[in-house]
């Protein structure tokens, strides 16, 4: 998924080279030859002011406007306030230096801090901006139209148009537009978007089908049930909607601290032009050293080292194909430990295979008049049935389909092919096998030759995946739509904590949701998953984490995190960059504040000019840089 920067990012970027493009000529002219010198007077200082304004007017002013109205909601001490007050007091202090007759200094310096503090704001944003679109159009899963029967015609309408007890048909290869029960014939449903079971559902006359399923073999007559609102797609759209409201924001590191750092250094500020300037009576020099020391407060270093540490992980993510959709979520990724997974598309291939045939010693025969049984369908098992045989089938079968059973197959010879239903029926004495999966029993000319289990398999590397999650001492479990006997095969056979099945798309927002409620203090809950049905519960976890290889477009924008390879060995390689990522931040983090407490004591005192405190804050600066850019180095898997 391409990201494309918003109009607010592109509006910042334009801004940020407008404001480069005229400030850097500007500064160089002025530290060459003096700006304030260009014409003589009194005022001359006007000159440079008026044009570091203009630059500082093009960077700034919507942080002033967010400062102004902060500050009229009760909200005084924020960033966008500290920044106001840094840089109007730099631009007091060259003004005040300029009515004085002194040198100027201050206007470059404000110009500087928020051109420097804008980048980081961009960096931000377009780190966290990446392809979240809006909730409504994610679920494709919505039907477009329904085929309403209405006085002997078809009619094609919109589904909110159908009411309850009219009947629609659905074609093979449409989406079942509404709740309802079929009342004429029987087809296959793929339910694996709705609920995420792995096998084909038969359905026959009088069967409930869910809107948001996919009709796959023949025509059905459906009598409606529920209303559009209150079908099953319309369910899942409000849960995705009211998931996406609960979840919560961590707040900026940075807000907090400004919450703390802010009132502190502008009361020191205050303090510090007030007390001695009573004392001494030298009220330019302590003025003086208040506006240094408010410019030096602001902590241009820390604001800007921050995202870009963040984002130099997003950006090493993004080269192994991680696309995580802002720093907070790599951050709680760092932290995570309770990981909740789908089964079908995620820890199992999604694709059914011939998994056992028994017994194996007959293995050619079964599976050859298996084949010819089921040569001409279309659905799943039968070309898992045909793929796994691989060779070219007999033509000369008259093939009739059983309902509900399975198919008998015809020439000299006779061949069953299906359910235990169907041996039953023909009085073939067979063995029941009782293997998780869809069992397939195979008789010719009367005589039981065996079973064929066919059953959706687990990923390679699934087993790996599982196993470090372990060692770190995460606690891993497996929600799922598939019956209990296939869940507690792929269960064991991955060594999951715990499973549950059997669950529709509003069950596994249950158990997340309980999850969620019973989970300790510092646990961060991760669900995995790549189906529409997955939609809500990924918005609802701590962080959603999408298979998008394979995934949904619904699952993928519901997602905070997805991994674009469809490999679950991304999951580890996401939390290695996350932990490197985090102790890279907290690194830039304290010393940042280290450096910058320094300077503001030296300030205090009289030793540091707002150049040297705009040097030490640079030297930072490109410390933090350099340090950010060790999180972008090669990754194993």
């Amino acid at each position: 998924m391409k990201f494309k920067l918003t109009k607010k990012l592109k509006r910042l970027l334009n801004r940020l080279i407008c404001a480069l493009l005229l400030f850097i000529p500007i500064f160089i002219i002025d530290k060459t030859i003096n700006l304030s010198t260009v014409f003589s007077g009194n005022l001359s200082w006007l000159f440079p002011m008026t044009l570091y304004l203009a630059v500082y007017l093009i960077i700034g002013y919507d942080v002033i406007y967010k400062a102004i109205v902060n500050v009229t909601r009760g909200d005084f001490f924020d960033e966008n306030f500290l920044m106001c007050v840094a840089t109007i007091g730099a631009f007091a202090l060259g003004i005040y230096r300029g009515v004085a007759g002194l040198s100027i200094e201050g206007f470059d310096e404000a110009c500087a801090v928020l051109i420097f503090y804008q980048l980081g704001e961009f960096f931000q944003g377009y780190a966290t901006g990446k392809s979240r679109k809006s909730i409504s159009s994610l679920m494709d899963i919505r039907p477009d139209y329904a085929n309403l029967l209405k006085d002997g015609e078809t009619l094609t309408v919109l589904p909110d148009e159908v009411n309850i007890g009219d009947l629609i048909l659905v074609n093979p290869g449409e989406k079942i537009p509404l709740d309802g029960i079929i009342v004429s014939g029987q087809t296959t449903l793929d339910t694996k978007a709705l609920t995420g079971e792995s096998l084909p559902k038969e359905v026959f006359e009088n069967d409930c089908v869910l809107s948001g399923t996919i009709n796959i073999t023949t025509q059905i007559k459906v009598k409606v049930t529920k209303p559009f609102y209150d079908s099953t797609v319309s369910k899942i759209l409000d849960l995705v909607e009211n998931a996406s409201s609960k979840k919560s924001r961590s707040e900026n590191f940075i807000t907090k601290f400004s919450k703390i750092y802010t009132p502190a250094v502008c009361g020191v500020a205050l303090i510090l032009a007030v007390v001695p300037s009573l004392i001494t009576h030298d009220f330019a020099t302590w003025i003086y050293r208040a506006l240094s020391f408010l410019v030096v407060s602001c902590p241009c270093a820390l604001v800007i080292s921050i995202p870009l540490s963040f984002f130099a992980g997003l950006g090493a993510a993004s080269r192994y194909s991680i696309l995580i959709k802002g720093s907070n979520y790599l951050e709680k990724l760092n932290d995570s430990n309770l990981f909740y997974f789908d089964k079908t598309g995620t820890l199992t291939k999604g694709d059914f295979e011939v998994v056992k045939i028994i017994p194996e010693d007959n293995r050619e025969l079964i599976l050859r008049t298996a084949a010819i049984a089921e040569k001409d369908s279309n659905h799943p098992i039968a070309k898992s049935i045909l793929s796994a045989y691989n060779k070219p089938v007999p033509q000369n079968y008259t093939l009739t389909n059983v309902a509900g059973c399975g198919v008998v197959a015809k020439n000299e010879q006779r061949i069953l092919c299906g359910n235990a239903k169907l041996m039953e029926n023909y009085n073939i004495p067979h063995v029941k096998c009782n293997e998780p999966g869809t069992i397939v029993y195979v008789a010719l000319n009367e005589r039981f030759l065996g079973t064929i289990v066919i059953s959706d398999v687990v990923k390679n590397g699934a087993n790996e995946v599982i196993a470090q999650l372990s060692k770190q001492n995460a606690k891993t479990y497996m929600l799922t739509g598939d019956s209990n006997d296939v869940a507690k095969k792929v269960a064991e056979s991955l060594g999951l904590s715990g499973y549950k099945a059997s669950l529709l798309p509003q069950d596994k927002v249950f158990e997340v949701e309980k999850a969620l409620k019973n989970k300790k203090r510092g646990d961060i809950l991760c669900f995995i998953g790549d189906g529409i049905n997955d939609a809500p519960v990924l918005m609802r976890a701590d962080i959603g984490i999408a298979m998008g290889g394979v995934g949904s477009d619904a699952a993928i924008e519901a997602a905070d995190i997805v991994l674009m390879h469809d490999d679950l060995s991304c999951l580890l390689l996401g939390k290695k960059i996350a932990k490197k990522t985090m102790r890279i931040v907290k690194q830039n983090i304290l010393f940042s504040i280290i450096v910058k407490l320094g300077i503001l004591v030296l300030s205090a005192l009289g030793i540091a000019n707002m150049w040297l405190a705009v040097f030490g804050d640079v030297g930072v600066l490109i410390l933090a840089v350099l340090n950010a850019m060790r999180v972008n180095c090669n990754y194993k898997k």
